[in-house]
């Protein structure tokens, strides 16, 4: 199975240029603790609800602040035509939740969480990814 058949199309995005203002109230808006931040239709870094509490709140900078400040940069991703058992695997290899999903071309199409691993009811993926994250906390 491919990650294009699991994964979720509707992602909501931020502009680097944004203020973490607008992105917190934008992750209220919708509920999610992470945002993918594009420049055009090119992915560029991803915020979490954790880079503004540790980079931006508890350095006392501004509301204000623009995303790119506080984002974190060097994304990693997967495509959508990978298997969701490689994808699984990458995930915990390297300690994440979710993955964004780019075409070949490398424009954002998508992205892949735990969650959606999980719903595809393949236990060897669902356990590869669980192993992965557990071990980062």
């Amino acid at each position: 199975m491919k990650i294009s058949e699991v994964m979720t199309r509707d992602v909501q995005t931020i502009l680097p240029e944004q203020s973490i203002q607008e992105a917190a109230s934008l992750m209220q808006r919708i509920d999610c603790g992470a945002l993918l931040v594009h420049e055009g239709d090119r992915l560029v870094g991803m915020l979490t609800d954790r880079d503004i509490a540790i980079r931006a709140v508890a350095q006392g900078l501004s509301p204000d602040t623009p995303v790119r400040q506080v984002m974190s940069s060097g994304i990693r991703y997967c495509f959508e035509d990978e298997d969701v058992q490689h994808v699984a695997q990458n995930m915990a290899d390297i300690q994440v939740r979710r993955l964004p999903v780019l075409n070949r071309e490398k424009r954002l199409i998508g992205v892949v969480s735990l969650g959606n691993i999980a719903s595809i009811h393949s236990q060897r993926a669902s356990d590869t990814v669980l192993r992965g994250v557990a071990k980062a906390h």
